[in-house]
């Protein structure tokens, strides 16, 4: 048949269609007609089931089954279709080869033809769209006269899909849009669901204004967007549902933009809930990120779906997406700068919302900092966040609004807002999740304004000791060091190190009934049990060295002093070690050997400081690579032996690693990681024991080098061979030990 006779058959088909009020009484007539327009065997339309994870024979040539149903996805041709919404063309259906080059995991049912006796040979299969909104799928079986179908064949296929999709939705169990079913209900007007549409921000905001504006019931909307999705509706049943353990593969911030969760019932099977389940990318993307395979599809309400997520429902969880509030606080302002005066005065609460939102994000993706960047003129504020070490941008904010969000962090942290051309520093507390956190704030001003860097301080408890990764060797010493009586131990670092998080893992270690501890924090980040921890205020002069005087007044068995910052404290907290008590502290050094010498230079008696110290640690934090997604690889010999050399070869045999078969691991990204390849941080070690031979050093007047080549001897290994037994174990990659460590001269 010529392509010209197909076409005009099949419009011909198709006005015949049109004029039908039914497909169910019509179809025996059509199925002929299609039969010969395609000249194939058998054919066979099937529906989306909505209350199950399927699709079910709804028309289909032959009698011998009353009824083919097969699950949404690769365990068989047509599921596999209704799964990825693309059609596909089979040439021999037993041939796994073929199959698989489509899905490394679809199969044909082949059940259906052993129960009826007839045999498949190829098949067209294309889906039954409206609206982006499966419906179904018609699938064509057995070109004739052993010939394959063609793309042609594809294509027209496709248009008869459409055609009947857009014909009988409504039998077919859809709708033409989300909230068609409240109209047609008459829950809703139609010139009032126009207004509501129009004002919507997004789809997760026109169900807020039909619930709040329209005052319809959750369950009326939910019911409406389960005829259009075609999938069953899920509400907030925490007795009936809960988190399948798989959500922890995916990143919190990917889940919440894409307004998704994974759920499992009280049987453990999974669900997939979903604000708009049409999205079959996001769908491959989950199962590419968690390994589910068997698992139902479900629609959800937005603010149900971040309940499951653990969020609240106050004000965080109406906040919105970032850039639905700056399109909003456009079009509340126009062209005209907001004004400090006009946000007293109760200007956009956008503008609040924003802000919220950016810390609220920030925590979310668990930044240590907000940088909120001034640019010249007209050139948009940069917000970047700092994750994992690493400065990420992650908005772009009108420059027209820029003065509006920094008066509203002022006000937050109670600065004067008048004030623009020094700097400021406050902080303030805001509720995320249920969950108090505070952030200090510093304002600093720039030729282009004010440029403000928010800290998010760390809240909880205390890291576990046997998180902190030590090697085997560090874990070791350092256990034995704080069994000490007496003594000081030092953690050194920059700031930003994790010196504080390895400090309150050691306190952990210690924290038993028997003993006093008592702690000096500036400002007091993680609280444990046990602990009697002290906040300090410079403000009134209670300082480090003061409140160590106190603690000596107060019966100690363990100080912590948050950082030795001056002469005093440093010589308060060596006469209190010798005096029999374990005082635990930190340094801004570089390295443990260098601490030696800094502190000797700040004026401590050297002979005092080498009899009190037990050890120093000096860390640094590196990115490691996402476990979900790194890749393994066969290093060339070039870059093991690069390795070696870097680690020391009459050291290397100490890790115990034959070199020849080390496979590494490099980044790749992924949804999880979110396309970084690095997914959180561990430490680099550094660990010095004060020998006898390095106190006898020391008390010499002894330089860094000096200390460093003694302490080697010991069993200390530097940052940098840390760091490279890390890459050989496949923690992370050279490259960010590179970042780490470039600055420094380690080995």
């Amino acid at each position: 048949m010529s392509e010209t006779v197909f076409y005009q058959r099949l419009s011909e088909l198709l006005k015949e269609i049109q004029n039908v009020t039914s497909f169910s009484e019509s179809f025996p007539e059509f199925e002929s007609r299609i039969l010969e327009l395609f000249d194939c065997d058998r054919i066979t339309i099937y529906q989306r089931n909505k209350n199950s994870f399927d699709i079910v024979s709804r028309y289909k040539s032959g009698n011998e089954l009353r009824e083919i149903r097969v699950p949404i996805g690769p365990q068989s041709i047509a599921g596999y279709v209704a799964f990825a919404k693309q059609g596909i063309m089979i040439e021999n259906v037993q041939n796994p080869d073929e199959l698989h080059r489509h899905h490394p995991k679809l199969k044909f049912a082949d059940r259906f033809d052993k129960q009826s006796q007839f045999v498949t040979r190829n098949m067209l299969v294309v889906p039954i769209i409206a609206n982006h909104i499966l419906l179904g799928v018609l699938q064509l079986i057995n070109k004739k006269d052993g010939l394959d179908f063609s793309l042609d064949d594809h294509t027209q296929a496709q248009e008869l899909a459409d055609f009947i999709g857009q014909k009988f939705r409504y039998e077919l169990g859809g709708t033409s849009g989300p909230f068609e079913y409240l109209r047609h209900k008459k829950w809703v007007t139609e010139s009032e669901l126009k207004r509501i549409e129009s004002n919507a921000r997004n789809h997760a905001d026109a169900i807020r204004r039909l619930i709040e504006d329209a005052k319809l019931m959750p369950e009326q909307v939910a019911m409406s967007l389960e005829v259009f999705h075609q999938v069953k509706h899920v509400s907030y049943d925490p007795e009936k549902y809960h988190l399948h353990a798989l959500n922890e593969k995916l990143n919190d911030q990917y889940r919440k933009r894409n307004c998704v969760v994974i759920l499992a019932d009280v049987e453990e099977n999974a669900i997939i809930l979903m604000a708009e389940p049409n999205n079959a990318e996001l769908l491959m993307e989950i199962e590419s990120a968690t390994g589910l395979i068997n698992y139902d599809i479900c629609v959800g309400l937005p603010t149900n779906i971040l309940k499951y997520m653990g969020s609240t429902t106050g004000s965080d969880d109406q906040l919105g997406d970032l850039g639905d509030i700056l399109d909003e606080i456009e079009d509340d302002s126009g062209d005209e700068e907001i004004g400090s005066d006009e946000i007293l005065t109760e200007e956009a609460p956008a503008v609040v919302r924003l802000v919220n939102k950016i810390l609220h994000d920030a925590k979310e993706f668990d930044a240590s900092d907000i940088h909120i960047d001034p640019n010249k003129g007209t050139s948009p504020t940069k917000v970047r966040m700092r994750i994992d070490g690493v400065c990420q941008e992650i908005l772009q904010l009108p420059a027209s609004h820029h003065p509006a969000a920094v008066a509203r962090i002022k006000i937050m942290a109670r600065l004067d807002i008048a004030e623009k051309r020094l700097p400021q520093d406050g902080k303030f507390a805001v509720k995320i999740n249920g969950n108090l956190v505070e952030v200090r704030i510093a304002t600093i001003p720039t030729v282009f304004g004010e440029g403000v860097v928010m800290r998010i301080l760390a809240s909880g408890g205390a890291m576990p000791f046997d998180k902190l990764n030590l090697s085997p060797r560090n874990n070791d010493s350092l256990l034995k060091m704080i069994q000490k009586p007496h003594g000081i131990i030092l953690v050194v670092g920059p700031t930003g190190s994790g010196k504080t998080t390895t400090l309150h893992a050691v306190l952990g270690k210690l924290n038993t009934p028997d003993k006093k501890i008592w702690t000096a924090e500036d400002p007091v980040e993680i609280t444990q049990p046990g602990l009697q921890q002290v906040q300090m205020n410079n403000k009134i002069g209670f300082d480090f060295k003061t409140a160590l005087r106190a603690f000596l007044r107060a019966d100690p068995d363990i100080i912590l002093i948050g950082e030795m910052r001056d002469r005093e404290t440093a010589h308060a907290g060596v006469e209190a070690s010798l005096t029999g008590h374990m005082v635990l502290s930190t340094l801004h050094t570089n390295s443990a050997p260098e601490t030696v010498t800094r502190l000797i230079d700040l004026g401590l008696d050297p002979v005092n400081f080498s009899d009190a110290c037990v050890g120093i640690l000096a860390q640094r934090l590196i990115r490691t690579l996402c476990g979900k997604c790194k890749e393994e690889y066969k290093p060339e010999k070039e870059e093991l032996d690069f390795l070696v050399r870097q680690y020391g070869e009459q050291y290397f045999n100490e890790l115990g690693i034959d070199i020849n078969e080390v496979n590494l691991y490099r980044a790749k990204g992924c949804a999880t990681c979110g396309d970084t390849g690095y997914k959180g941080r561990t430490g680099l070690h550094e660990l010095l024991e004060i020998t006898p031979e390095l106190r006898h050093i020391i008390n010499d007047g002894g330089t860094a080098t000096a200390i460093k080549v003694e302490g080697m001897k010991g069993g200390m290994r530097t940052l940098v061979q840390d760091g490279i037994y890390k890459v050989l174990q496949g923690q992370t990659d050279f490259v960010q030990l590179q970042k780490i460590t470039a600055a420094d001269d380690q080995h």
